[in-house]
């Protein structure tokens, strides 16, 4: 069985160093080691209240982002998840098989949809819909974070029970662990995750393309912890190790405790952290201004990653059709 990756990001907001660390970093680093499917989920935008034109500026530029962090579109397939008709029907299919106490326990509906006014039923179906994202492309790994833990399980869960009830159709994927530089918290709130979905003027969200000058601000500014100990602690200093789960993201460090050593102030690590992101930004800044004025180039690459996911997943949706009966 080839190993296949399906990945992809939600334009909600202007995409932020969290989804660059966490996702996009990765994605550029596991294009060549197995078949990749890397979309814009546009669709998953849908279940809340939105905006049609912002939403095609975000979908364009979060598009124009993964290009310009370095995705191959020779190498795999990057994709809007709304020119690829296999998404929908599937997700039909999948929620024939999927039971309203499974969705009921999802924990980000819980959240932001029950009992509010106005909560939109793809809000509530939508795991399904991610579902049929992975399973359509035969996908054997997807590389996740703990919050969309509970989702993966969900897509293995109905994988296998359509496998036994209607016939071995689906592969059943497993997740791929975080490394480091995945946890990237917000700077004004460490306890809580660095948001592309937090409004447009956050100072806790550092923005894939915040000019240098507001990224400095944003990080020197960044909420840090009672004392003076620069450590790594999630728990008692969750301030200070966001900025230390920064800067290792940025220079690729992995022994967390030893940097936190380096360190004899707060000052000096939010200034070595703030000259790490803004050297880590430039070059995707730099790459993202000249895939602007070539639009024609990234029209074209969705063009080709629409038809390349069309021809990867017309068999799997065919054969579901074909097990349930219709």
């Amino acid at each position: 069985m080839a190993r296949t990756i399906f990945s992809g990001i939600k334009p909600t907001g202007h995409l932020t160093l969290g989804n660059y660390l966490g996702a996009l970093r990765r994605f550029v680093d596991v294009q060549h080691e197995a078949r990749c499917v890397f979309s814009v989920v546009d669709l998953h935008a849908l279940t809340v209240h939105h905006d049609p034109a912002r939403l095609r500026r975000l979908t364009r530029e979060a598009a124009t982002l993964y290009l310009a962090a370095g995705l191959d579109p020779a190498v795999c397939v990057v994709a809007r998840q709304s020119d690829i008709p296999a998404h929908t029907e599937l997700a039909y299919l999948l929620e024939s098989t999927a039971y309203v106490g499974e969705l009921n326990r999802m924990i980000q509906f819980k959240e932001k949809g029950r009992a509010q006014p106005g909560t939109r039923v793809s809000l509530y179906t939508y795991p399904v819909l991610m579902a049929a994202d992975i399973l359509a492309y035969g996908t054997t790994e997807v590389p996740v974070g703990d919050d969309q833990r509970q989702h993966l399980e969900l897509t293995r869960d109905l994988a296998v029970r359509f496998n036994r009830t209607y016939g071995p159709v689906f592969v059943v994927p497993e997740m791929s662990h975080a490394v480091v530089g995945a946890r990237v918290m917000d700077l004004q709130d460490p306890n809580a995750k660095m948001s592309k979905d937090a409004p447009d003027d956050a100072p806790g969200s550092v923005r894939l393309l915040d000019a240098p000058d507001v990224v400095r601000r944003k990080v020197m500014r960044a909420v840090t912890d009672p004392g003076r100990e620069v450590s790594y602690d999630v728990e008692r200093k969750p301030g200070v190790a966001n900025l230390l789960d920064i800067l290792a993201g940025c220079v690729g460090e992995t022994d967390l405790p030893a940097l936190a050593s380096r360190y004899s102030s707060y000052a000096t690590l939010k200034r070595d952290t703030a000259d790490a992101v803004v050297a880590v930004l430039e070059p995707l800044q730099k790459k993202y201004a000249e895939l602007e004025t070539d639009p024609a180039y990234v029209d074209a690459t969705l063009r080709l990653g629409a038809e390349r996911a069309r021809d990867l997943t017309t068999p799997t949706v065919a054969a579901a059709r074909a097990a349930m009966g219709l």
